[in-house]
C-alpha cells in the first residue's frame, strides 16, 4: 500500500503551490470584482491572521440576555454527571464504569461524541467565567480518559461502539481495526456497523484541545497525542482511494483537529495527517469556484471547510483559503435563512430556493455553530464588517432560539414554517448533535465580541460586557441597548502605553448607515469606512465613546424570491405571534398585503420591540422578535401581495378545500399515514419504517429491508392506489396487494416543490372481490419509500 507523500520540498511541489496560488488570486479577483471581498489579494494570499480576537479570559460579560443564557447553560452543564458521559469510554476499555449510561443518543453506537463537546463547554465557560467547579471537572474527566487508555497499548480511547453482524454491542476499536485491514463498509452516517465513529472521535479530540487550550490542562494534550497517533496510524494503512472512500463517511472535523494538534505541539506528521482528511469529491469544486452543495448533507460539509480555512492558517495552503471562501460565499448567499441557518431536512437543497422549503425540518442548530466558527476564521484573514453582519444575525436569531431561556434545554431544528413548534431536547435522554454544539455555544459569548490588530481594537459584537486585557494594558466596560435599541456606551477604564491607539466601532448594515456618535459629550462627524467607525486618539481612563445606531423596521426577500419576505428591526428578525405551542395551528399562511408598503401598517406598541400590523391577512397580527418564541407558534416568512393578489389567493384557497373535500367523498378508502389513530384502523404494520410531520402534514416511510403494511377496504370496480408524495424525493418501490407484486414504482426527483399525487392502477385480478386488501410497500434494494402524506384507494 502506498504511504503518504512525506519527502521534503520539491520543484513538484512548487508547481503545485504555484498552480493553487493561481486559482486561489484568480477566484478572489472575481470576488472583488463581484463585489464580495475587499483586500489586497497579494497580502490576503501571504497572510494567514491579520487580526485576533482578545482571549476569551479577558473578558466577562455583564448583564444581558447572553449573560442570563450562559448562566441557564452553566446550571445545566453542571446537573450532568461526568461518570455518566465516561460510562463507554471505560467499559470498552475493560474498567467497571462509575455511572449509568444516559439514553438517548447516548444509549446507541455514537455514545461518547457528547463527552468531547462538554469537555469544550466547560473549558469555554471556565475561560469565560474562572469558574473553578468547570476547571474541576475537567481535570477530574481527562484523568478517568488517561486511565482509560493507558489500558490500550495503542493509545486508542473511545467511546463509540458498534453494532456486528450478530446484532451484538462491541466496543468501536474493532471498527478501526477493520478500516487499518482496508474493510471500509459504510454510508454517509455508518462505517461497519457504528454511527459516524469518526465525527464521534472528533469531538473528543476537540474537548481535548479546549481543555488544553482554555483551562491549561497539560494531560489532557497527552491523552490526545497517544490517541493521534493510534488514528493516524490506521490512516497510514490506507491508499489514496481507500482514504477518500473513508471519507465519503461522516468526519467531523478531523482535519482541523490534527492541523490545529500540529501548530500547538510543532509536530508536522500530524499537519500531513490533517492534509490527508481532505474529501476531495466535496472540496475540489470549491476550489475550483464551482457549487456543489444541492442534495448533500449541510453540516457533514462545514467542518470540511473549517479544516481547510485551519490548513491555510497553518501551512499556507492556498487552494484551502479560496474552498473555505468560496463555501462561506455561496452559503451565506444562496442557501441561508434570515436566521443565518440552512438546509431543510438537514440538505442543502437548490441554490436560491429558500421560499420553497420553510418547513419543520429546517436549520439545525449544529450547522450554525459551525458557520460561525468559518467566519471568524474569514474574518481575521480579511477584517470586513459583514463577516460580523451575518455573526450576529445568527447569534440573535439562530443562536438564541435554539436554547430555551428558562429550561436551558436545546433545539435540534428551528421550524421555518408558519405556526411551527420548536422541539426541545430532554435533559437526560436526548443528546443529540445539537444539544452538544448547544452547550458549547451558550458557553462562549464573549469570544468573538472584541479583536485587534497591533494598533486597533475592534468592537464587533454590542453585548454588554468587561474587557480587562492585561497584555495591552487595556481595560473598558461596553454597555449596549442591542438590540432592544441601537444605544451604545463604552468607557475606559484604564489605558497603558501599550493599548492600542485606535478603537475601531463596527457600523451595523441594519442601521442602513444612521447613528450619531459622541466622545466625551462632544458630538463627532466621523463617517465610516469599510463599515467601521475609526477613533484615533491616546485614550485615556475615564474616556466615553457613546453612538447609536438606527434600528429601523424593513423588508428582507428569500434569496430567489422577492415576493417571499420577512420583517426585520435591527438584528432581529422579527416573526408574527400566533399563540401557544399547545394550542394546535392548521391554518393556511398568513399575507403581507399593501399595494404600497406593508411596514406602513406597523404601528409600535407600548411594549418596546413589539409592532401591530394591519397589513396583515386575513387579519392583523402582533410581530415580535423571532428568538424569544420558545413557547409560541410563529410566522416569519411571508408572501407580499399586493390587494388584487390576494384576492385571487382567497379563490385559489376555497378551491383547495373542496378538492380536498371531493377526494375524501370519492375514495372507497384512505389512509393517514404517520398519524395514530388511523394506521391503528388500518392494522398498520411495518420494519424499518419511521412517522413524522413534514410542512405540516403527517407521513410515514419506510427505508431499506424495511416494510410497511395495511389494511384497506376493497370494491369489485377497477381501482388504484394514490399515494401523495413531496415533489422534490425520490424512492424506488414495490406495491404489493394480499402478497402479489402489483406495481413497480420508481419516483425520480422533480422539479415541483409541492405535494404530488401519483395514481398507481392495481391489477383488478389481484383486487376483484376481496372485502379488504392487504397492501404492502416494500422498497427496492434498499432503496426508500416515501415520505407518504397519505393513500387514497379510489376508482381507477
Amino acid at each position: 500500500m502506498t504511504k503518504p507523500h512525506t519527502c521534503p520540498h520539491s520543484p513538484a511541489d512548487s508547481s503545485i503551490e504555484n498552480a493553487a496560488r493561481r486559482r486561489f488570486m484568480q477566484w478572489s479577483a472575481l470576488a472583488v470584482a463581484a463585489g464580495l471581498l475587499k483586500f489586497p489579494l497579494e497580502a490576503a494570499a501571504s497572510e494567514a491572521g491579520k487580526v485576533t480576537a482578545v482571549p476569551l479570559q479577558a473578558v466577562r460579560l455583564k448583564p444581558s440576555l447572553f449573560l442570563d443564557s450562559l448562566l441557564v447553560n452553566q446550571r445545566y452543564l453542571f446537573e450532568l454527571e461526568p461518570d455518566r458521559l465516561l460510562h463507554t469510554f471505560l467499559k470498552y476499555a475493560g474498567l467497571e464504569p462509575k455511572g449509568a449510561i444516559y439514553g438517548g443518543w447516548e444509549g446507541d453506537t455514537i455514545s461518547g461524541h457528547t463527552l468531547g463537546h462538554y469537555l469544550s463547554a466547560l473549558a469555554k465557560l471556565h475561560a469565560q467565567t474562572g469558574d473553578a467547579e468547570a476547571k474541576t471537572r475537567i481535570d477530574y474527566i481527562v484523568s478517568e480518559l488517561a486511565r482509560a487508555q493507558a489500558r490500550d497499548g495503542d493509545g486508542y480511547v473511545g467511546g463509540f461502539s458498534r453494532k456486528n453482524d450478530k446484532g451484538e454491542i462491541e466496543g468501536g476499536k474493532v471498527v478501526m481495526e477493520e478500516v487499518r485491514r482496508g474493510i471500509i463498509k459504510g454510508s454517509a452516517f455508518n462505517l461497519n456497523g457504528s454511527w459516524s465513529p469518526l465525527y464521534t472521535e472528533h469531538k473528543l479530540f476537540a474537548g481535548l484541545l479546549d481543555a488544553h487550550e482554555l483551562a491549561g490542562n497539560r494531560q489532557a494534550l497527552e491523552v490526545l497525542e497517544k490517541a493521534a497517533a493510534y488514528f493516524a496510524g490506521v490512516f497510514d494503512a490506507l491508499d489514496h482511494e481507500q482514504m477518500q472512500k473513508l471519507l465519503d463517511s461522516e468526519f467531523g472535523g478531523f482535519n482541523e483537529s490534527y492541523i490545529e494538534l500540529g501548530a500547538r505541539t510543532g509536530n508536522p506528521r500530524w499537519i500531513a495527517i490533517g492534509k490527508r482528511l481532505r474529501h476531495e469529491k466535496v472540496v475540489d469544486p470549491a476550489i475550483a469556484g464551482k457549487d456543489d452543495l444541492p442534495h448533500r448533507h449541510a453540516n457533514t460539509q462545514v467542518p470540511k471547510f473549517i479544516g481547510e480555512a485551519r490548513q491555510f492558517e497553518v501551512a499556507g495552503d492556498a487552494d484551502s483559503a479560496a474552498a473555505a471562501r468560496f463555501f462561506w460565499e455561496t452559503v451565506t448567499a444562496h442557501y441561508s435563512y434570515v436566521i443565518g441557518g440552512n438546509a431543510d431536512r438537514e440538505y442543502f437543497q437548490s441554490p436560491d430556493t429558500i421560499s420553497s422549503f420553510l418547513t419543520e425540518q429546517t436549520c439545525e442548530h449544529c450547522n450554525s455553530y459551525n458557520m460561525l466558527k468559518l467566519t471568524r476564521h474569514l474574518y481575521q484573514w480579511t477584517p470586513q464588517a459583514r463577516y460580523f453582519d451575518y455573526y450576529e444575525r445568527t447569534l440573535h436569531n439562530h443562536t438564541m432560539s435554539a436554547h430555551h431561556a428558562d429550561t436551558g434545554m436545546f433545539a435540534y431544528m428551528l421550524p421555518m414554517i408558519t405556526g411551527g413548534e420548536r422541539g426541545f431536547s430532554d435533559k437526560f435522554d436526548s443528546f443529540w448533535c445539537c444539544v452538544g454544539s448547544g452547550m458549547e455555544a451558550h458557553a462562549q459569548f464573549g469570544d468573538s465580541i472584541y479583536w485587534h490588530d497591533a494598533e486597533s481594537l475592534y468592537v464587533n459584537l454590542y453585548i454588554s460586557s468587561v474587557l480587562d486585557w492585561k497584555e495591552r494594558g487595556l481595560a473598558l466596560q461596553l454597555d449596549s441597548g442591542v438590540p432592544d435599541n441601537g444605544k451604545v456606551r463604552l468607557k475606559i477604564d484604564r489605558a497603558g502605553n501599550n493599548a492600542p491607539s485606535r478603537l475601531m466601532l463596527r457600523v451595523p448594515a441594519w442601521s442602513e448607515g444612521r447613528y450619531t456618535l459622541r466622545v466625551n459629550g462632544q458630538a463627532q462627524k466621523a463617517k465610516a469606512a469599510d463599515g467601521y467607525l475609526a477613533l484615533s486618539r491616546a485614550w485615556q481612563a475615564g474616556d466615553v465613546v457613546e453612538v447609536e445606531f438606527d434600528t429601523p423596521l424593513r423588508l428582507e426577500h428569500a434569496a430567489g424570491d422577492e415576493n417571499c419576505v420577512t420583517v426585520m428591526r435591527g438584528p432581529l428578525a422579527m416573526a408574527a405571534d400566533l399563540g401557544p405551542v399547545s394550542a394546535p395551528y392548521d391554518q393556511p399562511d398568513p399575507a403581507l398585503v399593501a399595494d404600497v408598503s406593508p411596514l406602513s401598517g406597523f404601528a409600535e406598541l407600548p411594549q418596546p420591540g413589539r409592532y401591530l400590523a394591519s397589513t396583515t391577512r386575513p387579519e392583523p397580527l402582533t410581530f415580535v422578535p423571532f428568538f424569544s418564541q420558545y413557547d409560541r407558534r410563529s410566522a416569519l416568512y411571508f408572501r407580499y401581495m399586493t390587494s388584487a393578489q390576494w384576492t385571487q389567493e382567497v379563490a385559489r384557497r376555497e378551491k383547495v378545500k373542496a378538492e380536498s373535500l371531493a377526494l375524501r367523498t370519492s375514495a372507497v378508502d384512505m389512509i393517514q399515514f404517520g398519524n395514530e389513530e388511523s394506521e391503528k384502523a388500518h392494522k398498520l404494520v411495518s420494519d424499518t419504517s419511521f412517522g413524522g410531520s413534514y410542512r405540516r402534514q403527517q407521513c410515514r416511510d419506510v427505508r431499506g429491508k424495511g416494510f410497511v403494511e395495511f389494511e384497506m377496504k376493497g370494491s369489485d370496480k377497477p381501482m388504484a392506489l394514490r399515494l401523495r408524495f413531496w415533489g422534490s424525493d425520490k424512492g424506488r418501490f414495490n406495491i404489493l396487494v394480499n402478497g402479489k407484486l402489483a406495481v413497480q414504482v420508481t419516483v425520480e426527483r422533480g422539479q415541483v416543490i409541492d405535494f404530488v399525487d401519483r395514481d398507481y392502477a392495481l391489477p383488478q385480478e389481484l383486487t376483484r372481490g376481496a372485502q379488504a386488501l392487504k397492501i404492502r410497500l416494500e422498497p427496492q434494494h434498499g432503496d426508500t419509500a416515501g415520505p407518504l402524506f397519505g393513500g387514497w384507494l379510489i376508482p381507477a
